[in-house]
């Protein structure tokens, strides 16, 4: 209904009849709707009577006069004000609505858009900036002089010299509050960020940690080199190193001594694996293929990545009667000493996780043949306990909607359209938001993927990114809703529950704690690690005395800024004790999560934006992840 109208309906409830004498005292207005505004007329004709006096103001000048009527016919109402008390009343209260309505939409319109936002009331930069800088807290070697952390110095120099051992294992990062170096989890950690840079790159720039996050990933990658030395005329087998320090024969070692990394003098071991060791290996394909796609720019270095991401490859996937792959903590002298930290239980999903970015990295349909034709063995390789599950040790969620991405964006064709099913990965989104598929969340809204595990938030921050990624895919399809057998979901829904892990991590949960070691007023102080917990003094201290401050009830003299500690328990109940890893203890794996959750789900700057681009609103690469594939 037009403001005319609504105007028209006012009048006529206030007006009544009155004397010929009052008549005299109106003149005639006409109602504009297009403008929504009154204009005097000088003819009954096309108007309504109104008594102008006391009301409007008056003028001696009739300009509007002669104004021509914008309507071919109308109605004269013939009406006049009997109460002005109640034509006024009526006037205000007309003006109220013109004026308060449009606000009221205004506000409601802000507040919608506010929740389909997923409710986000974090500084998402700040805390992106702190978890990035963990991982400069973790690096192993000699430093750059512009390393951020000023507690951490040049350490692990000798690494790869030990016994019969002599290769150079200098670099890398520490896995968490230890100083042992595991090939895996370095690995995955390259994999995921570099996942990360091809699909939010802009967004790196807009905020300034595009170059930070690549030299991240270069130092893991130039790391992930150095593991792998092929076959040559000394040997018919690969070799892989697949840790760097552990639970050696001296009495003082990385488990039992609790000392800085700058002050280790102890011997550090080194485990080797062949190619046999299919995850590890197939892990290390992946994260060399994914980073090659970042240092694009780079061809020489992109190129060195590819070579060597191909050659592992084709080991580990040949059809030989003699090659028997399988998992690497299975071989005691390959990964005996990771089993009680990184025990992986499969390996199928490795190599489908390594076929698919190698196909990404060459555009050669062969490796997505094999990623494919595996997919659905590695399915059956899964834990039940796995399912719905992406970290370190399951990767298929993940492939998932990598394959979903590209059904979305890249038709290969025949024979690709049934294999690149995007039925799992809708049912994963629907397991997410769904109470039909029973997930398990905890009092204050965290999701539980792994009730029988500790350390749960790094499952919830790798489920927030799937989710808000999948969300960005479906809005770049201009899709609002997905939907799997049994339910439907929307973009919104997505986003909203992708936000809700990273604002309970950032400090909406029971014990209003920021889980981000440096972010906000309230968060961990007796973080699990060394470095952290050993004032940096220049002095050394020795096993004995790094005791001491392992049971010390004094908060951590270095504080280990964007380090997400494992988290609460099931109650939401979280202990901040230093001698309690599976609540305060860090690690490159789950911090890699958090940084994918929190770049997927920040917002660009509005001025950065650029509609010309795909995907530029929504700060998403639809197809650079596409760059070395061709059509078919």
């Amino acid at each position: 209904m037009q403001p005319n109208i609504f105007f028209l309906i006012f009048l006529s409830a206030a007006m009544s009849e009155t004397s010929e004498s009052e008549i005299q005292s109106v003149r005639f207005v006409h109602s504009v709707s297009g403008a929504g505004r009154l204009l005097p007329s000088a003819s009954r004709w096309n108007s309504i009577e109104l008594d102008f006096i006391n009301l409007l103001p008056q003028t001696t000048s009739d300009r509007f006069d002669s104004l021509p009527s914008r309507f071919s016919k109308s109605v004269d109402f013939n009406l006049t004000i009997g109460d002005k008390s109640y034509f006024k009343r009526c006037v205000y209260v007309s003006i109220f609505v013109v004026l308060f309505v449009p606000v009221l939409f205004l506000l409601l319109h802000f507040l919608a858009h506010k929740k389909q936002g997923g409710g986000a009331s974090k500084d998402l930069t700040l805390a992106l900036n702190q978890a990035l800088l963990f991982f400069d807290a973790q690096k192993s070697g000699r430093l750059p002089e512009n390393n951020p952390i000023k507690f951490r110095g040049n350490s692990g120099l000798n690494d790869g010299k030990e016994g019969n051992t002599n290769a150079d294992l200098v670099g890398g990062f520490y896995d968490s509050g230890n100083n042992i170096k595991f090939s895996f989890s370095i690995a995955y950690t390259v994999t995921l960020l570099s996942w990360t840079v091809v699909e939010y790159k802009q967004k790196y720039a807009d905020i300034g940690e595009l170059d930070h996050i690549k030299d991240i990933i270069k130092w893991g990658s130039d790391y992930l080199l150095k593991l792998f030395i092929p076959p040559n005329s000394n040997s018919d087998s690969a070799i892989l190193y697949s840790q760097v320090g552990g639970n050696g024969t001296n009495q003082e070692n990385d488990i039992n001594c609790w000392q800085r990394p700058e002050d280790m003098s102890y011997p550090r071991p080194v485990s080797i694996c062949d190619e046999t060791a299919a995850d590890l290996a197939g892990e290390i394909v992946a994260g060399m293929s994914a980073a090659s796609l970042v240092f694009s720019g780079d061809e020489i270095y992109s190129k060195k990545l590819v070579e060597a991401a191909e050659k592992l490859f084709g080991l580990i996937t040949r059809q030989d009667v003699s090659h028997k792959p399988g998992m690497y903590t299975k071989n005691d002298a390959c990964g005996g000493q990771a089993r009680d930290f990184y025990d992986s239980t499969s390996y199928i999903d490795e190599l489908v996780w390594a076929g698919t970015w190698l196909f990404f990295a060459t555009g050669n349909t062969t490796y997505l043949k094999y990623a494919t034709d595996n997919f659905v063995a590695a399915e059956e390789e899964e834990l039940l306990s796995e399912k719905g599950v992406f970290y370190w040790n399951n990767k298929l969620t993940a492939n998932a909607v990598l394959l979903t991405r590209i059904r979305y964006f890249m038709d290969l064709g025949y024979p690709y359209e049934e294999a690149l099913s995007t039925n799992r990965t809708d049912l994963l989104m629907c397991s997410y938001l769904s109470s039909n598929h029973k997930l398990s969340v905890t009092n204050g809204g965290l999701v539980f993927l792994k009730p029988d595990a500790g350390a749960p938030l790094q499952y919830a921050a790798t489920a927030s990114f799937l989710s808000k990624l999948y969300s960005d895919y479906l809005q770049l399809l201009k899709r609002t809703i997905g939907s799997c057998s049994t339910d439907v979901f929307s973009v919104e829904m997505l986003q909203d529950f992708a936000m809700s892990q990273v604002n309970y991590i950032l400090g909406d949960n029971p014990m209003k704690m920021s889980y981000l070691v440096g972010y906000g007023d309230h968060y961990p102080n007796h973080v699990h690690h060394r470095g952290a917990s050993i004032p940096w003094d220049g002095i050394k201290h020795s096993c004995s005395e790094g005791n001491a401050y392992l049971n010390s009830q004094n908060k951590n003299p270095n504080k280990l800024l964007g380090a997400m500690v494992g988290g609460p328990d099931k109650n939401d109940i979280f202990l901040d004790d230093r001698d309690k890893p599976w609540f305060t203890e860090s690690t490159i794996s789950g911090n890699a999560g958090l940084v994918a959750a929190i770049i997927a789900l920040h917002d660009r700057p509005i001025k950065a934006v650029d509609r010309d681009r795909d995907g530029g609103d929504l700060g998403i690469d639809k197809m650079g992840i596409f760059q070395n594939v061709h059509s078919i």
